[in-house]
């Protein structure tokens, strides 16, 4: 009596084999609920972390070039410490471009009327490849005084697949070097592109104790200013033993082979090159990326660079009769909205007086 006395108070319960994979499963959801929250909340600050990279990597402090002022009160050059140069030393110097085709040759003689103009003491040189250059292009070329050197052109290395096709010449240019064997050697030079234009006196170059030099390039967009140096100026010491290691180390040398030999030659010199002012080459890019700079090299600019546009070309790139050129630098200066009209039409008023003053020249240039 007193055992059922001691159980009456007794609740059945559920068994327990029920109960417990239920706590089991419940316990495994608030696990995986909370992994899930981690890993949302991991990609959430990854995705948040990386844009805030990408914002600070393209919303950096602008290049002191892209926010250009003019602060300076100094010329370029202090002229007092330019050393006085030889005659013999200028027999040895020149001012060197290079013809790969006919449709150039009226930009060689407008660029040698106004190397003519600021009284260089260099002597002017053109190297051309007799193949690509017809008689009455190089006549017309040497016209206003440059004296002509036929070199064997050099081919884009094997591995050129990409290269743009006006550019299948340009290796050639790497000839500069081996000018020291010449029977007037030359010891120091300056190489200008044929569509440049010189409108001061650039002798003081020729008094760099360095190797090679040449002005940083400069594009549109993203790219902007670089370190890379554009070779349409250059400043060389020519050297044979140089040019020989050159050839050998085209084969080997790893770049973007679509600007070719200037892609060449900003990796063969890439720790040695010393950078020029942009005076040096006034690249017609600036002028559309930051006209403030453009306008404040205007009083010491030495040498217009025509790189945006072609005034002695027809708008396709193809070459221009000689009485036809007149007509084109009208049209070329409207082109690309203007921008460049004022550049353009400087050019063709330096081709038009480079007409008038050679004119005998040329017009025995076209009878031939």
């Amino acid at each position: 009596m007193m055992v059922n006395e001691r159980y009456h108070s007794y609740i059945l319960l559920e068994p327990l084999g029920d109960s417990l994979p239920q706590r089991r499963t419940s316990r495994h959801v608030h696990v995986s609920c909370l992994a899930y929250v981690v890993l949302a909340g991991l990609f959430i600050a990854s995705v948040v972390l990386n844009i805030v990279h990408f914002v600070r990597s393209t919303h950096s402090p602008p290049a002191p070039l892209d926010d250009y002022q003019q602060l300076k009160l100094y010329p370029l050059l202090n002229e007092s410490t330019i050393p006085s140069l030889s005659e013999d030393f200028w027999r040895s110097a020149a001012v060197v471009t290079t013809l790969y085709s006919d449709s150039y040759a009226p930009a060689v003689a407008t660029l040698g009327h106004s190397l003519r103009l600021v009284h260089t003491s260099a002597r002017l040189v053109l190297l051309y490849i007799p193949s690509k250059v017809s008689t009455e292009a190089l006549c017309i070329a040497t016209s206003s005084g440059f004296v002509a050197y036929p070199v064997e052109r050099i081919p884009p290395p094997t591995h050129s697949h990409g290269m743009h096709e006006q550019y299948a010449d340009q290796y050639t240019k790497l000839r500069l070097w081996s000018l020291d064997v010449l029977p007037d050697p030359i010891t120091s030079l300056v190489y200008v592109d044929s569509d440049t234009l010189v409108l001061h006196n650039f002798d003081e170059l020729f008094s760099l104790p360095y190797t090679f030099a040449a002005a940083p390039d400069v594009w549109l967009g993203q790219r902007g200013f670089t370190l890379e140096f554009n070779a349409g100026v250059l400043f060389l010491r020519p050297d044979s033993r140089l040019f020989n290691s050159m050839l050998a180390a085209l084969e080997i040398a790893r770049y973007p082979p679509g600007w070719a030999e200037q892609a060449f030659l900003n990796q063969y010199f890439a720790t040695d090159v010393l950078r020029l002012p942009l005076a040096y080459n006034g690249n017609l890019v600036i002028k559309e990326r930051t006209p403030n700079v453009w306008d404040s090299l205007q009083g010491e600019m030495r040498i217009i660079h025509y790189t945006m546009i072609k005034p002695f070309l027809s708008s396709d790139g193809k070459g221009m009769p000689l009485d036809r050129l007149e007509e084109r630098v009208r049209a070329a200066a409207e082109e690309l909205r203007g921008v460049y009209r004022e550049e353009v039409l400087q050019w063709g008023d330096m081709w038009r007086e480079t007409r008038r003053v050679y004119a005998d020249r040329l017009r025995e240039c076209i009878i031939r």
